[in-house]
């Protein structure tokens, strides 16, 4: 390949991530303002600045989009329970910054209406792929090595428990059945922690 065609190469490539990013950007800001269940590939493409056509360029459809938007928050999810506190990996810390932004985060949750039975798309691929990095740092504040189907079970369990409790409070559901998160974090603590 000449090296004119290498760059040309090179500067598409860019060009086709900035349009992406900005297209995520875009969707991110339109599922904050009409909901992530309900937004529109219509209006992501008005707030984008692209013809709605052209967004099937870079996702199959709104499902992939909501799974790329969701994929991307369980990177921010991973990389903020990692960041929590200094020191070693702690459970209670750590769940209550997953709660934290699980609470506040509605992709992730309506990801799972997005998520295919059995499927294989690269948005899938990527969201499995960061959702086993979530569980890795909660296997780590869990004193864990996950390396036994039990200990594996307990990890997902877990957060199943925190996506169940930030439903919940989100809701209201929480508040309205007398608990608060951190009593419920307090106990999710004692029963989990190695």
């Amino acid at each position: 390949m000449s090296e004119t065609a290498s760059t040309h190469s090179a500067r598409r490539a860019r060009q086709r991530a900035a349009s992406r990013t900005a297209i995520l950007d875009a969707a991110r800001s339109v599922a904050a303002r009409d909901g992530a269940r309900d937004f529109s590939l219509r209006a992501v493409a008005a707030e984008a600045g692209f013809a709605p056509a052209a967004l099937y360029g870079y996702f199959a459809g709104k499902d992939d989009l909501l799974l790329a938007l969701a994929a991307d928050d369980l990177a921010a999810l991973a990389r903020a329970m990692r960041e929590s506190g200094s020191g070693p990996p702690d459970l209670a810390r750590t769940a209550a910054t997953a709660l934290d932004l699980l609470r506040h985060n509605e992709t992730i949750a309506a990801a799972q209406g997005a998520l295919p039975q059995q499927g294989s798309s690269d948005a899938e691929r990527l969201f499995n792929g960061r959702l086993i990095a979530v569980l890795r740092v909660l296997s780590e504040a869990m004193g864990s090595k996950a390396d036994s189907r039990e200990a594996q079970c307990d990890v997902v369990l877990l957060a199943a428990t925190l996506a169940g409790l930030a439903l919940l409070a989100r809701s209201g559901r929480l508040a309205a059945l007398g608990f608060t998160p951190e009593e419920l974090l307090a106990r999710l603590g004692r029963r989990f922690s190695a």
